[in-house]
């Protein structure tokens, strides 16, 4: 009797611990943006879908490497509720911003972070982005599902992309 009431106890215990974690999970902010073509947006209105925000540079050989995979995810999962968000840094010159999306053919939103505002939300509630590329991957309910500095394990952000589709 005493060994079953210790289970029960412990059992209760694990699951009041794992809801805490879980309802601890940060949300990501929601940050106003206009695309470089001028379309405003808030992270908010992306609700419901599987988002990932992106901090690249033009100058950043990583983000440029790994933006053609990023094209893929997109086009992907884009029509199964996946959106994806580009915030070039405040110290990337607009021209080049605008040459690298309209050269590469960019489907997804591309954003100017020219006063560091976008960065400087996601640092906070979610640490310091202190390097390109830093990625967020939110799910549907506005909490990080993970983040990622340097390129990700795309095989692995896939699957966790579409895990996070499938639930409801």
């Amino acid at each position: 009797m005493k060994r079953f009431r210790l289970l029960r106890l412990a059992a209760l215990a694990l699951s009041t611990g794992l809801l805490l974690a879980c309802s601890q999970t940060p949300t990501a902010p929601d940050v106003q943006f206009t695309t470089i073509k001028g379309e405003q947006g808030r992270l908010s209105q992306l609700r419901g879908k599987v988002v990932l925000v992106n901090f690249w540079a033009t100058s950043c050989s990583g983000c440029v490497a790994e933006m053609p995979k990023m094209v893929e995810t997109y086009q992907k999962y884009h029509g199964k509720g996946y959106e994806m968000v580009a915030m070039a840094m405040s110290y990337d010159r607009p021209d080049y911003v605008m040459n690298f999306a309209q050269t590469r053919q960019l489907p997804f939103k591309v954003t100017l972070d020219t006063d560091g505002k976008l960065v400087e939300a996601f640092s906070a509630q979610f640490g310091q982005v202190m390097a390109t590329p830093t990625t967020f991957l939110i799910g549907k309910d506005g909490r990080l599902l993970q983040k990622y500095v340097g390129e990700p394990d795309f095989a692995a952000m896939h699957q966790l992309i579409e895990q996070e589709l499938q639930r409801s």
